[in-house]
């Protein structure tokens, strides 16, 4: 069963089971706040060496970099989020799914996450990005 939400004209459709872990909530919010383009929020959850590989795009290293792709993002809205799966273990998580954006185009994606520990409330040090436009 899906859980579906609105935040800030932002659609946030999600399986329920997805609160049931402290990790797989924690990673359901990231993805909401990359939907939503929370830098602050994001800033307060990476490692100062954080690094994001956008497979067959770019690699962003650090931080401070990050956050000003980031910042290039914000006009491209997301309008609508589905995450269909939430999966953590020890320092890795994965995220799948869809957004869509306000100009209508549809984007899949899967986002491979490194935490810095295996305990919960870890920061992340690295994201993997596996993004295909969809009709």
């Amino acid at each position: 069963m899906n859980n579906s939400d609105t935040y800030n004209d932002l659609k946030i459709i999600c399986p329920e089971d997805c609160g049931n872990a402290p990790k797989k909530y924690f990673l359901k919010e990231v993805n909401i706040a990359f939907a939503k383009n929370d830098l602050s929020f994001i800033k307060d959850n990476i490692t100062d060496d954080f690094n994001w590989n956008i497979i067959g795009r770019k690699l962003i290293q650090g931080k401070e970099s990050f956050v000003e792709t980031l910042k290039q993002m914000q006009n491209n809205k997301v309008i609508e989020l589905h995450i269909s799966n939430i999966i953590t273990h020890g320092y890795d998580g994965s995220v799948n799914g869809t957004f869509i954006l306000e100009n209508k185009k549809s984007y899949a994606f899967c986002n491979v996450y490194k935490f810095i520990s295996p305990r919960n409330n870890s920061k992340i040090k690295e994201c993997t990005s596996y993004i295909i436009e969809s009709s």
